[in-house]
């Protein structure tokens, strides 16, 4: 499955809208999402699962870049 995460770059600020970030994640589950990025010292806002014309719709982005967990 694949998921888009939201995050802040640095946990320790507070959130701002503008400064919010997006990557696409390859991973069996949300959980499995959160435990690969933990080390990475992010503050996630959202964890989405990408399915159905929404994922073609993101796979079209040219930011689309697929990690693998």
């Amino acid at each position: 499955m694949i998921y888009k995460v939201y995050y802040q770059e640095n946990a320790n600020e507070v959130p701002v809208r503008e400064n919010t970030k997006s990557l696409y994640l390859e991973a069996s589950s949300e959980r499995e999402v959160r435990q690969y990025l933990k080390d990475r010292n992010y503050n996630i806002e959202f964890v989405q699962l990408l399915e159905g014309k929404y994922l073609e719709y993101e796979q079209a982005s040219p930011n689309f870049r697929l990690e693998n967990a």
